[in-house]
């Protein structure tokens, strides 16, 4: 019988049954349309020879004046500076926490890297803040340790008093400790907020920085405490209450546990319930901190306020050559380049005079060149004042000018639909708002008003801050439930074949963090976001701009694949490929080798490189991608009323490098499960196809077929054209 070619349409068509999606894609992951026709994705290599404290919130690349590259990465930790292959901290400290002059400051222990600091007064910390000393002197020359190991960053492990904190030094005590003795200036990192968002008991429903400092500990209980366990030795437990809620570790393996008793004579917890407050019953190690969550309202433990606690974020942007940097609900810093000893110290970012110290989201507008922040204080300095829809503007070129006056350009707004602004983009044609329920356009239209706003959408709020994107002047952005887009005229839905997919699986308690990036190159914009069960991004869906126009439903495919995690998203243009962030929750940062700092770490990448996932140290890693066609069967006296045999078919394989691999699954009926063997009496693959491979011979019988497209290996990659088989009828069944 004469080849027959299966057709199929560009794009992943996931609101239809496998069986019903003949002619279309149903699924797969590290794939993209180009063309018309699925190839593997570029692989992506590491850069930098460090990871990040932290997980990324959001990146911003630019050039200074001299035409030197920069890329700024905001964590929930730390603001970092990329430049010529180093990462440089430049995160702003808070004056406010700063202690000058400690006396009597330090207290070490026999073999021992946990030191105790005493402040002069309140500090202000909660545990995994970073701390900083300078100064440092009068450290006993009979310990191990001398003035210059105390002058690095840290972090904070526990807080026992509001006047006292713990520190782990690299190594352990092993001269003679000494007690409270040492001088030092202590600095204080500028508090980002949590690394996820966190439903009913929330990190810090207080104010930024904390309100309360509550006692901590850490569990000492042999090597760990195990899922299931109701029982807990810790280091102390004379500051617990008798009875009470407890936080063990941090971000999202934090778990909340409830308990009945109370043993301080052995430092023993027991009665235990595990799993509480909507988090998960795991295993801790000895070490991890222990909180008490009875009463805490400040960042660093729990509270049993339903709420939902908003992550830590960034908005980065420049203003000419100067980095400007919002932390999200919180204060502004600027950082500029041109500035003596900018990397060489490096210099930190300064909090920029005069602007507001709490807001939700920032942008430049431009051309005329206003610094602009949304949901902000009305009465600057006054963070109780804060608006979540209240906009101000600063004068034009002046970004230290916020007041109104008949001789400048300053200015505020307040808008009406909705309760808070989600998040800001500045656009080709204007700049553009999102509250939770509507679209904004704001244009600079001149003197007397400055800016006019206009409402352009309703019922088309944004999911997140970094949710949305501007191609070839539409705009387009994720919300809770649909994709939208705006072309000048009016909003549209935009119509989506992975919708339920999307929508009916995603954690709508953690949705403040999808993070949206376009890759020019292939006309693609990618959202990435976190599944249901998942409190960090572990999916993404991409919509191809180009190839849309003519699809019914557009060009989509998705992606569920554990390489590419991706938590913030910058196109080419300063740099020459995409630039990218991966966070792993399990992975000690290396970058500034901060003294006790926890696992977590940003990893940097440069996409569309090679084929592979590439790291400095040499680790290469397979991107594993596949796609699946939908079923496909025999039209003769009806849409599958006769089995088919397939017998053969023809690779049609462009730009192949390395082996690829063909599998045809079979199935009677639609409610059967589809199979597939790669022995008699069916034989139907994997098949491996080369780039010599004329063509295959299978022994494949069923009502229906579909097949698969894949590489496993290392330097493969492969673009798809056509599956032409030899399929003949069957007989009935």
């Amino acid at each position: 019988m004469a080849l027959a070619k299966v057709q199929l349409i560009p794009g992943f068509d996931k609101q239809v049954t496998e069986t019903g999606a003949e002619g279309r894609w149903t699924g797969g992951q590290y794939v993209r349309f180009r063309y018309g026709l699925p190839e593997k994705v570029g692989g992506w290599a590491q850069l930098g020879a460090d990871s990040l404290v932290g997980v990324a919130r959001d990146q911003h690349t630019w050039f200074d004046l001299s035409g030197n590259r920069y890329a700024a990465v905001g964590t929930d930790k730390i603001l970092y500076i990329y430049y010529e292959g180093s990462f440089y901290d430049i995160h702003p400290l808070n004056d406010s926490l700063k202690q000058t002059g400690m006396t009597n400051c330090f207290t070490t222990s026999s073999a021992s890297n946990v030191v105790t600091v005493t402040c002069t007064g309140s500090h202000g910390l909660s545990v995994g803040d970073l701390v900083v000393f300078s100064s440092v002197s009068a450290i006993p020359g009979t310990s191990s340790f001398v003035d210059s190991d105390f002058e690095k960053t840290f972090e904070v492990k526990t807080t026992p008093t509001t006047t006292t904190f713990t520190i782990q030094m690299p190594s352990n005590e092993t001269g003679t400790p000494f007690t409270t003795t040492g001088t030092a200036t202590l600095e204080v990192y500028y508090v980002v907020g949590p690394a996820f968002q966190l439903p009913g008991y929330g990190w810090s429903t207080g104010q930024w920085g904390g309100t309360t400092t509550t006692a901590t500990t850490t569990i000492n209980n042999s090597g760990t405490f195990p899922s299931g366990a109701s029982t807990v030795v810790l280091a102390s437990s004379a500051s617990m209450p008798a009875t009470g809620t407890l936080l063990i570790g941090s971000g999202s393996t934090a778990e909340l546990i409830t308990y009945t008793s109370n043993n301080t004579a052995t430092n023993t917890i027991s009665g235990i319930s595990r799993g509480q407050g909507g988090t998960s019953d795991v295993t801790h190690a000895d070490g991890s901190t222990v909180q008490d969550a009875s009463s805490y309202t400040g960042w660093g433990s729990a509270t049993a306020a339903g709420v939902i606690i908003d992550p830590g974020q960034w908005k980065l942007t420049n203003y000419g050559q100067k980095l400007i940097a919002l932390i999200y609900n919180s204060v502004v810093v600027e950082w500029d380049p041109s500035a003596a000893g900018a990397l060489s110290n490096p210099n930190r970012a300064t909090l920029i005079s005069g602007a507001p110290t709490a807001s939700r989201d920032m942008l430049v507008s431009t051309p005329d060149r206003h610094l602009c922040f949304f949901g902000t204080e009305t009465t600057i300095g006054t963070t109780s004042s804060q608006d979540d829809m209240f906009i101000r503007f600063s004068d034009q070129e002046d970004i230290n000018d916020y007041t109104p006056t008949a001789t400048n350009t300053a200015g505020t707004q307040r808008l009406a639909d909705g309760s808070k602004i989600i998040g800001t983009l500045r656009g080709r044609n204007g700049n553009y708002i999102w509250t939770d329920t509507a679209m904004f356009t704001m244009r600079f239209i001149g003197a007397p008003f400055t800016f006019g706003f206009e409402q352009v959408g309703t019922n088309c709020g944004l999911i997140a801050q970094h949710a949305a994107i501007e191609v070839d002047g539409i705009i387009y952005w994720m919300s809770e439930d649909s994709f939208f887009y705006f072309d000048g005229a009016s909003v549209k839905k935009l119509p989506c074949l992975v919708e339920d997919y999307v929508f009916g699986d995603i954690n709508n308690n953690a949705e403040l963090i999808v993070h949206a990036g376009v890759n020019d190159k292939f006309n693609e914009i990618t959202w990435f976001y976190p599944s249901d069960s998942e409190t960090s991004v572990d999916r993404s869906v991409t919509y191809n701009t180009r190839d849309s126009q003519n699809i019914p439903g557009g060009v989509w495919t998705t992606n569920d694949g554990s390489l590419m995690k991706r938590t913030t998203w910058v196109d080419q243009g300063v740099y020459g490929k995409p630039y990218a962030t991966a966070y792993n929750s399990s992975e000690t940062p290396t970058q500034g080798s901060i003294s006790g700092i926890s696992a977590g770490a940003t990893t940097y990448y440069e996409h569309e490189t090679g084929n592979d996932q590439v790291k400095t140290d040499g680790t290469t890693t397979a991107i594993p991608a596949q796609i699946e066609s939908g079923d496909f069967d025999i039209d003769k006296d009806g849409s599958g009323e006769y089995m088919m045999r397939i017998s053969r078919f023809i690779p049609d394989f462009k730009n192949q490098t390395g082996d690829a691999q063909v599998t045809i699954f079979l199935r009677d009926f639609p409610s059967d499960t589809r199979s597939s063997s790669a022995s008699g009496p069916l034989i139907t693959g994997p098949f491996t196809v080369t780039t010599s491979t004329k063509q295959v011979f299978c022994r494949s019988r069923g009502r229906a077929a579909s097949f698969k497209i894949a590489n496993t290996g290392t330097g493969q990659t492969w673009r798809f054209g056509t599956f032409r088989a030899d399929i003949q009828v069957g007989g009935r069944r």
